[in-house]
């Protein structure tokens, strides 16, 4: 027996010996057994870059979201009497239909589903269906007290705003992966465009654990942290975009038109600070999605009489402006081809001036016997039609200038024929508004890494040329101004109290959809009515584009009826938002700011109070170490101009500030302001001239100017000049 069990153990031994030695049993490594075993690695979710307007607010983030988990294996539950799995699949299928987007049937199958061996699994899920899940939901699910069903904490795109620039924005969803993962991905906008800087890259933790997942002591916890994805700044200003939204949904419900597009631009700079169009959709739910192209960048039309305003500016360019030569109206042949004005008998012989404030088409005929067919589209592609703009935006359209037939010119000039899109029609009339500089539009801002506030990408305006001079510019815009003050102009409708508003109306025929080449007819719900104008008509700081296609009319009613509504309540609110004060703009009084950082706050606030300008002081006063606006700025007198020092805080009034001012006291101070609304300061939670320590909660309530000032009306009776153009 000894030399057995002495045997038995130095066999024992030996094996010992070389397993540690060899590391191996069977041809397989345990150090590789043991790692699978116990090394534990969990993915660290990065979360989707977020899409913010030009002040930081959100239109796109991630937010939490839950994942409903059904656990369905029986040894789950240790105690019959507190089930810890599905016991009743039916009951529990029939419930859940009704809280998440999936067949009863469905349901069911899933939780009896058996493994490939036949095993019953310990958990499922329900793909899509069950991703993305409300804490609204979960919590009523929750309350049906169901067995057997979880929830796991998840994230979901979340878009806060609703329909809110929904064609240009885009959504995007969770999607299953190779691995069984679920990603958000991009499906349409700026969320598909810019899919790959808005992902991030998924971190993990790899660590020990016992077989029961508890950490092993004294192991080591390795961390790859996650990269969240770049935020995108938009051009785009929430509040304008509010007001645009807003007008264009209470005009879509009045009119019923079949289709409209707006859009919004900084005249001196090309950026789009609002665009819109109807239908439109909810990205969160993408209801009302049916169809998936940006018809300001994507569709091409014909664009009506806005397009004499470039017809008429290469006329003044080229020295073939003759605004008091006569003319007769009414009717213009060339060959077997004639061309007739709205007013099919015409106004008689009349002067030029008269005729384009009448938005006479025989005018424009006429004076390109003077300007010449090949000198009219070298100036039209000078600004920029038969080309794209070059937006930052996908799948652009670059319309069509026709030169085939003699007529084409002659339909060309007024604005029929010929195609544009509505962002080319934009970025032309900012070479009218900027004294000839043409700006090239464009929606990024700028793209910031998450992490550390790195900006990767900053854009700047781009000036495309300059079609036309800074006199001709000049010209333009007084006429312009004139369609909406003459009695003869076809845009009365247009003027907005307070501002002199420039633009002009466009009538124009719609392609039948049957590629005859024929225009639709019959009545006026047959057209596309428009309008390109701006303000104001001095010193233009907004161009406003509005088209309304196929509304449902009144009798009495005419076609730019529905776009006023739209162009006079956007304009006017968001010229009062940006504080750009009413009339005589242009001769505003500027001043420039110098460099006060070091200097004494008291005195530079009597300095800055005789320049004109409202000095702000945060702080105790004493040294300055920081000012906003930054030295070397110019801004109109009577702004505020705000001085930081060290030292308690003490709370100014803030009755009718402005949005972009709060913002600014805000950021500066460092103070916890709550900012409720939109448009101007209504009121504050805590009285001014109070010391404010800092995290202490300040409200302030905003109202938008569409509540403080009135709209005026838009005239009852018909304004002359609805032109019907000719085929």
């Amino acid at each position: 027996m000894l030399v057995i069990y002495g045997g038995l153990f130095f066999a024992l031994f030996i094996r010992i010996f070389y397993i540690q030695s060899t590391g191996e049993v069977k041809g397989q490594q345990l150090e590789a057994k043991a790692a699978a075993l116990y090394g534990k690695e969990a993915v660290l979710s990065a979360e989707r870059g977020k899409i913010l307007d030009r002040n930081g607010g959100v239109i796109a983030e991630d937010t939490l979201s839950y994942r409903l988990v059904a656990v369905v294996n029986p040894e789950a539950t240790t105690d019959s009497d507190k089930p810890r799995h599905v016991v009743d699949p039916e009951k529990t299928a029939k419930v859940l239909a009704k809280y998440i987007p999936m067949e009863e049937s469905e349901i069911h199958k899933i939780l009896t589903k058996k493994l490939s061996d036949g095993r019953t699994p310990y958990q499922v899920e329900f793909g899509v269906a069950g991703r993305s899940i409300s804490h609204e939901v979960m919590t009523a699910i929750k309350n049906e007290k169901l067995e057997g069903i979880t929830f796991v904490s998840d994230s979901k795109r979340y878009y806060p705003n609703g329909p809110f620039a929904s064609h240009l924005i885009g959504f995007a969803l969770k999607e299953e992966q190779e691995d069984g993962s679920f990603k958000t991905v991009g499906k349409m906008g700026l969320e598909y465009t810019y899919n790959k800087e808005l992902t991030g890259k998924d971190g993990s933790m790899q660590y020990e654990s016992d077989i029961f997942g508890y950490l092993l002591p004294n192991s080591e916890k390795m961390v790859t942290p996650a990269e969240n994805g770049d935020n995108i700044y938009l051009t785009l200003d929430k509040t304008i975009q509010n007001f645009l939204e807003e007008s264009m949904t209470n005009v879509y419900k009045e009119y019923d038109p079949e289709s409209m597009v707006a859009v919004v631009a900084d005249a001196k700079t090309g950026e789009i600070l609002a665009m819109s169009q109807r239908p439109t959709f909810d990205p969160d739910t993408r209801e009302g999605l049916d169809s998936w192209n940006n018809n300001i960048i994507e569709s091409v039309i014909e664009p009506g009489s806005t397009m004499k305003t470039f017809t008429l500016a290469t006329a003044i360019e080229t020295d073939n402006w003759h605004p008091n030569a006569i003319y007769q109206s009414g009717s213009y042949t060339l060959m077997d081809r004639t061309i007739r004005d709205h007013n099919l008998n015409g106004w008689g012989p009349i002067t030029y001036l008269e005729g384009f404030q009448r938005s006479s088409n025989t005018a424009m005929a006429n004076m390109l016997e003077y300007i010449g067919n090949d000198t009219l589209i070298d100036y039209f592609k000078k600004f920029g039609f038969g080309e794209k703009t070059g937006i930052d935006l996908p799948g652009e359209a670059s319309g069509t200038l026709l030169t085939k037939w003699p007529i084409n010119y002659v339909t060309t000039s007024y604005g029929q024929g010929s195609t544009v899109t509505p962002i080319q029609l934009v970025q032309a009339m900012t070479a009218i508004a900027n004294d000839g500089e043409m700006m090239q539009p464009f929606v990024i801002d700028k793209i910031v890494d998450s992490s550390t506030g790195e900006v990767i990408k900053d854009e700047k305006p781009t000036v495309k040329g300059k079609p036309v001079s800074k006199e001709t510019a000049k010209q333009v815009r007084e006429i312009l101004a004139s369609t909406v003050t003459s009695e003869a102009g076809t845009a009365k409708g247009f003027a907005i109290e307070g501002y002199e508003v420039a633009g002009k109306t466009g009538t124009a025929y719609i392609p039948r959809s049957d590629g005859s080449g024929r225009y639709l007819t019959g009545n006026k719900n047959n057209y596309l009515y428009s309008f390109l104008g701006m303000a104001p008509a001095d010193d233009p700081q907004l161009i406003v584009y509005v088209a309304v296609k196929q509304p449902k009319l009144e009798v009495t009613e005419v076609g730019s009826q529905p776009v006023s509504e739209v162009f006079t309540s956007v304009m006017q609110n968001s010229l009062k938002y940006l504080n750009i004060n009413p009339e005589d703009v242009a001769e505003a009084e500027k001043t420039t700011m110098k460099d006060y950082v070091g200097e004494n706050a008291e005195n530079v606030q009597t300095e800055l109070m005789n320049q004109g300008v409202t000095p702000v002081v945060i702080g105790d006063g004493g040294k300055i170490i920081a000012q906003y606006p930054e030295k070397d700025l110019s801004m109109t007198k009577g702004s505020i101009v705000f001085l930081k020092t060290e030292g308690s805080i003490t709370l100014p009034s803030f009755e009718n500030w402005s949005l972009r001012n709060l913002l600014a006291y805000k950021m500066m101070s460092g103070l916890t302001i709550e900012i409720v609304g939109e448009g101007y300061v209504e009121s504050q939670s805590v009285s001014a001239n109070t010391i404010i320590e800092k995290g202490s909660p300040i409200v302030v309530q905003l109202r938008t100017p569409e509540e403080i000032y009135s709209s005026p009306p838009v005239e009852e009776t018909p304004a002359e000049g609805e032109e019907l153009p000719q085929d």
